[in-house]
């Protein structure tokens, strides 16, 4: 082989080269361990040829695996799964862009009924605020109050269902009623409010619970809109006897939301024209719409505190028992 530059060499050539300097390598440590005495001479064994073996080149063979180009039209191929999966990938997101619109219009939708729920409860605060100040103006007359038997009734007064977004309040019992009490209470008529007289209740003040409101004659359904009713029959202030006051507790002005707050020992300071008693807090429950018991007369000053409760709810009262503890003519209270 002529004397030529590496770079001059063929990949053949070069291979045969290498060839041939690997086997005189191999040769000459074959000849080592020969004189060493470690080579076992085999019979029959050819010695390897010292011709460059003839390298077999792997070819490309077509599988079939990759699809060939077609210039050549043909029919619609039939839909393949990626084709697929976009389709559905594009309905996956119109749904949940259709869910998120409903989520949206559901939160609008509740902020919208709070708004107007909101909305009512203040237009009834402002019409109970403006029969509350008619009630609590000067009286004109003083006329001597007429005795009225203590109604017999089979539930306690302030009742009513629980208010709903957008629907006047209505009353009734949000509790349940014992049938055979039904007739009784669909039959019973409340008795016409007494005239105006000096010992009657005028306001009533709880500072435990920022309580100011006036307090009118008789606890049916049109009385308390005015602000806390008297059962007619009770005892008068500061006088032997159980004196009855009850107010609503969610609905026009929310009076007595929160008497569960009041704790034995709070004063309640209730006035009439000439005079403010002071009655002190020692008992606080909560019983049934049925447990007209807590209105019975007592041999002593006293008087009971009547709501509707839990709040929004309804279905039992809470009922806030105190007794006399001082009089203070208005003269004094005034000065």
């Amino acid at each position: 082989m002529p004397n030529r530059k590496v770079d001059h060499l063929s990949v053949e050539e070069l291979e045969a080269v290498l060839y041939r300097k690997k086997r005189a390598l191999r040769r000459q440590r074959l000849q080592r361990l020969k004189d060493e005495g470690r080579v076992v001479e085999v019979a029959g064994l050819q010695p390897p040829s010292p011709q460059t073996p003839k390298a077999v080149r792997p070819t490309a063979v077509p599988t079939g695996a990759l699809r060939r180009y077609n210039p050549e039209p043909t029919e619609q191929e039939p839909e393949t799964p990626a084709r697929s999966f976009r389709f559905n990938l594009n309905w996956r997101w119109l749904s949940n862009k259709a869910l998120l619109l409903v989520e949206v219009g559901a939160v609008v939708g509740l902020f919208v009924i709070v708004v107007g729920l909101l909305g009512t409860m203040r237009e009834l605060n402002q019409d109970a605020a403006v029969a509350q100040a008619n009630a609590s103006q000067p009286l004109t007359a003083v006329v001597e109050p007429t005795a009225e038997p203590l109604i017999k009734l089979v539930v306690l007064p302030s009742g009513h269902r629980p208010p709903i977004e957008g629907q006047p309040p209505q009353p009734g019992e949000a509790g349940d009623i014992p049938a055979h009490l039904l007739p009784y209470l669909d039959a019973y008529v409340p008795p016409p409010p007494p005239p105006p007289a000096p010992e009657q209740p005028r306001n009533i003040q709880i500072s435990a619970i920022n309580i100011n409101a006036p307090v009118v004659q008789g606890d049916d359904w049109e009385q308390l809109k005015k602000g806390v009713g008297q059962h007619i029959g009770s005892a008068m202030p500061g006088t032997e006897g159980n004196m009855v006051l009850s107010a609503h507790n969610d609905i026009y002005g929310e009076i007595f939301r929160h008497l569960d707050k009041l704790a034995p020992g709070d004063e309640v300071v209730v006035s009439t024209s000439r005079q403010s008693y002071t009655y002190v807090v020692n008992e606080i429950r909560v019983v049934d719409p049925t447990d007209v018991w807590v209105m019975d007369p007592t041999e002593h000053a006293s008087l009971t505190l009547i709501s509707c409760y839990p709040y929004l709810i309804n279905n039992k009262r809470i009922v806030v028992f105190a007794d006399l503890v001082d009089v203070v003519p208005e003269d004094l209270q005034q000065g």
